[in-house]
């Protein structure tokens, strides 16, 4: 397990194949170990890479598994937040492809998501299936890591927040579904932020999520081409703006390190359920989540 210093463990980092391919690249090549873990949910999408880059410990996860083999659907969220908490994270940097739904978010550039909207309809949400728990999401991405990105973020390319709309896929939006976004207040539209930071939440990890438009979705009725030619050419330059965001985030995380998240102490007062009633398998089945509150 990570060094804890202040409010800080490891941070992890999920991504797509491509950036996490540059991540690994990043990393200090002695402190690199590779964990094939197992979780009371399954086995999370690929095995977790733990190592340093700069003076941080981290710890990456491709979210779709090695060669992208797991649609939004399938990822295997509880398994993939479950292994990260079992390995000392305490902050997780989401990143992931999107569609802009504004005019003003150009393909290329990077949005520091304040805002979720969940209209996935098919993926396990909850980690407490033999418990009522309850937590707080009015604002599910943390205010410290946005704050901490922000410092060192390329405002020129960077927009400091964003709605993001997740759909459940795999196909993408038809124009009426885009539009519709548009008119919910969406800024971009995704298939993988939920039920992630959901249980992000409930794992007592901060989340921040950078979102990458790589596309216009398909509101935009001149535009040329087809989404996922859009999607396929832009990819690289998005992954690109990310990595350089992460790369300086990382060299300076006093600010995590001296300001705790909300979400560290998000059961506190969410466990409605008598904790007597939760028997002792359950209690050690979850062992990682439950300790620090029963």
């Amino acid at each position: 397990m990570a060094t804890m210093r202040g409010h800080l463990g490891r941070i992890a980092i999920i991504g797509g194949t491509g950036l996490g391919i540059h991540l690994q690249e990043e990393l200090d090549s002695g402190s690199v170990e590779e964990h094939a873990l197992t979780t009371p949910f399954g086995e999370p999408s690929a095995p977790v890479i733990t190592g340093r880059i700069g003076d941080s410990d981290v710890a990456l996860l491709l979210r779709h598994g090695i060669g992208h083999r797991f649609n939004p659907t399938r990822v295997p969220s509880r398994a993939n937040i479950f292994a990260l908490k079992m390995l000392g994270c305490t902050h997780v940097i989401a990143s992931g492809a999107c569609g802009s739904l504004h005019e003003s978010i150009a393909p290329g550039s990077v949005v520091l998501c304040d805002q979720i909207i969940d209209r996935t309809i098919h993926r396990p949400r909850t980690f407490f299936d033999s418990a009522a728990v309850h937590v707080e999401l009015a604002d599910p991405c943390c205010d410290v890591m946005r704050m901490w990105l922000l410092d060192v973020a390329d405002m020129a390319s960077t927009h400091e927040t964003g709605t993001y709309v997740c759909m459940e896929g795999p196909a993408f939006s038809t124009r009426a579904e885009s539009r519709m976004h548009q008119a919910m207040g969406a800024h971009i539209v995704g298939m993988t932020a939920m039920p992630e930071a959901r249980l992000a939440r409930e794992a007592e990890l901060a989340y921040t999520l950078l979102a990458m438009p790589t596309d216009w979705d398909c509101w935009r009725e001149t535009e040329r081409g087809s989404v996922l030619e859009h999607v396929i050419a832009n990819l690289e330059c998005a992954t690109a703006s990310t990595l350089q965001l992460i790369r300086n985030a990382l060299a300076d995380t006093q600010r995590l390190q001296s300001e705790p998240s909300l979400a560290h102490s998000a059961l506190d007062l969410a466990i409605f359920t008598d904790s007597t009633m939760i028997d002792d398998t359950e209690r050690q089945r979850l062992k990682p989540l439950l300790d620090r509150v029963l």
